[in-house]
């Protein structure tokens, strides 16, 4: 499954945070990002998917300056990823993958020193206005060593506003945190989204994947698939049963090598099976339908039996 990331967003009347086209980036004989065309409409919340190694990283740090792309080009915000990657710097606010801030510094006295780095005026003020921004103000006098997870995200998502960004570039940034922060995170990021903020977010997580616009998927560098969540699951072509029961978890090895499965794995208490060839599939399950103790009914794929089985199709 192949698709195009431009053409929904150049119709736009909004215009585009990001528009770049035939971004490479190797590192040696690796080729880590693969000529890929990304198109973001202004204001609107991208999720950004791929397996580790994908090249989505490095795809984001080409975005705000930080990479310079070997092949490619292209806008953020306007601005020349080649040759103005230090203005961009200025107006993209990027959350990094590590928690990378000062853990023998307070809350405060870490946004005082990124308020101080991006020269801002009126640092005071600043300061203020983002931890109140982000509910952060009783706890502005707490080590940052003595944050939870959660926290340590809201610190690091107030430094990426301080100097009132036009773009967020958020990598996993929910990564190890709990399910409420998670949540609370969303909402102020659907928040900022609604005062006109663009945000690309990569994320590994199938629920917040469906809480963007459109999402972005990328493997071994390449882009394989992109588009509103329903648009990504309709051009998969997939097919997929869902089998309950006691000790359907036996039944994996039955099905993994059988003619149009291509997919058995067990989720919850279900065993999902998946397929791009319906009959083929059909025929595999249909032995099962009348086994003692197992119910069998066929449903909608969900974006994360698309994203395994184009993982599976790239071995």
């Amino acid at each position: 499954m192949t698709a195009s990331v431009s053409n929904a967003a150049e119709k736009n009347g909004n215009g585009l945070a990001i528009d770049v086209k035939g971004l490479t980036k190797k590192f040696g004989s690796k080729v880590a990002v693969d000529h890929i065309d990304i198109a973001v409409p202004k204001g609107q919340v991208w999720g950004f998917l791929g397996p580790n190694g994908s090249g989505k990283t490095t795809t984001i740090r080409m975005l705000c300056g930080l990479l310079t792309a070997d092949e490619g080009s292209g806008t953020c915000l306007g601005l020349d990823i080649r040759t103005q990657p230090e203005a961009i710097k200025r107006q993209v606010g990027y959350m990094t993958q590590r928690f990378s801030f000062w853990d023998d510094l307070s809350i405060r006295e870490n946004l005082e020193f990124v308020a101080r780095l991006y020269e801002l005026p009126d640092r005071r003020r600043r300061v203020d206005q983002t931890l109140e921004r982000l509910g952060l103000t009783k706890r502005q006098d707490q080590l940052a060593a003595h944050l939870s997870g959660g926290w340590k995200q809201r610190l690091a998502l107030a430094a990426c506003l301080l100097h009132d960004p036009q773009l967020l570039l958020l990598d996993e940034p929910t990564a190890g945190v709990d399910p409420k922060a998670r949540r609370d995170f969303w909402e102020q990021i659907h928040g900022l989204s609604d005062q006109g903020l663009t945000v690309l977010v990569s994320t590994h997580y199938m629920d917040e994947a469906e809480r963007c616009d459109r999402i972005v998927y990328i493997l071994n560098g390449k882009l394989v698939a992109a588009g509103t969540v329903p648009d990504v699951i309709e051009r998969s072509r997939l097919s997929t049963f869902v089998l309950e029961g006691e000790n359907v978890r036996q039944l994996v090895s039955e099905l993994q090598d059988k003619p149009g499965v291509d997919y058995a794995g067990f989720f919850g208490a279900a065993l999902r099976v998946s397929g791009r060839d319906h009959d083929a599939l059909a025929r595999a399950v249909a032995p099962f339908r009348d086994k003692p103790g197992v119910t069998l009914r066929e449903e909608a794929p969900s974006l994360e039996d698309v994203f395994i089985q184009l993982q599976e199709k790239a071995g």
